[in-house]
């Protein structure tokens, strides 16, 4: 039997090749991520600024603080975007570039906009060349708060496309889905009843994670517990849906393995679940824009931590459900109970 299981897997050369391209393509996608800017441990940010345009070279900023280590500054063009960024501690400090008087904005919940302060007063070599301070007024935001949001919403992305996408295929290669033909049951009623019976259980975990890590925690949710259970319902949805794409019509487990993890690792690096994506190439944060799980993570935190409403998340919902329906209808169209 091993050897039997080894030469299986040998003759599936498409699953065999991706057990090499995956690690390799991991490591790229982190080379591009981290391996172009040194280590940086406080982000300022810096306003107005065009496109294009070298914002640090004519500003009032001191050249001292330009030139300090572990800064990563970040440009704005107007105000308003920026003091959101500050708002949520996206971002540590930040500096009206243009400002005689050094104008300078904290939020004063941060410790690390504190830091960020500190360091950015110092860089004045006299007194009275003192920046102008300004506040934010702002909750504090501790970091298992931001975080929880993405554990669970980690944990319902790979419990999704894991249990409906590979649970799919391998009855269609046991001969399951043949048998199942027979029957008046159509394509879109099965591949239905496969997302919503995923959608109860993990509604049901999250229900039993979230209340015995809030017994130890004590998480901060200052908009509705029901807006938040149908943001992270059309998450979940969103992602069967994904799951049901991918097993419309495949037949090799380890080949559908390899697809899951490759939409899966993505999201979980580029859909803000452990880090945020403030300071990263633009175009790395246009390309998280596509996964679902980001939408699921920003409606989820801004009713968690900003107190949001359903209506004010309802951007979010609305690309969740979008997906939702496409992949259902995709799946539906490409789906075959044989191969």
């Amino acid at each position: 039997m091993f050897m039997a299981r080894n030469y299986e897997f040998f003759r599936d050369k498409a699953a065999f090749g991706w057990n090499f391209a995956f690690p390799f393509l991991i490591i790229l996608g982190f080379g591009f991520i981290f391996g172009s800017r040194e280590y940086q441990e406080f982000k300022v940010g810096v306003f107005p600024v065009q496109a294009g345009e070298e914002f640090l070279l004519e500003s009032t900023i001191p050249p001292a603080f330009q030139n300090g280590k572990y800064l990563d500054f970040i440009a704005f063009g107007e105000f308003r975007g920026a003091e959101e960024k500050l708002r949520h501690q996206k971002i540590d400090i930040l500096i009206d570039r243009n400002s005689p008087a050094h104008a300078y904005w904290i939020n004063d919940s941060s410790p690390k906009g504190y830091i960020a302060e500190q360091l950015f007063l110092a860089s004045f070599k006299e007194n009275k060349n003192r920046a102008e301070k300004q506040v934010i007024q702002g909750l504090q935001v501790r970091y298992i708060d931001w975080l929880f949001p993405g554990i669970l919403a980690m944990n319902m992305m790979f419990s999704a496309l894991w249990g409906v996408g590979y649970v799919v295929v391998r009855y269609r290669k046991n001969g399951a889905l043949k048998r199942l033909k027979a029957t008046p049951l159509t394509a879109l009623e099965y591949l239905s009843a496969q997302m919503f019976s995923r959608i109860f259980l993990l509604m049901f975990t999250l229900a039993v994670v979230w209340l015995g890590s809030n017994l130890i925690f004590h998480f901060q949710v200052l908009g509705s517990y029901t807006a938040l259970a149908f943001v992270f319902f059309l998450g979940g949805l969103s992602l069967c849906s994904m799951g049901l794409v991918l097993a419309a019509r495949g037949t090799s487990e380890e080949f559908t393995s390899g697809i899951l993890n490759f939409i899966t690792w993505p999201m979980m690096f580029l859909s803000e679940v452990w880090f945020s994506m403030e300071g990263a190439p633009n175009w790395l944060q246009n390309l998280a824009k596509i996964f679902p799980l980001t939408h699921l993570l920003t409606g989820a935190r801004k009713i968690m931590n900003d107190g949001a409403s359903l209506s004010e998340v309802s951007g979010e919902c609305f690309i969740m459900t979008l997906v939702t329906v496409l992949c259902l209808l995709v799946a539906s169209y490409l789906f075959s109970w044989n191969e």
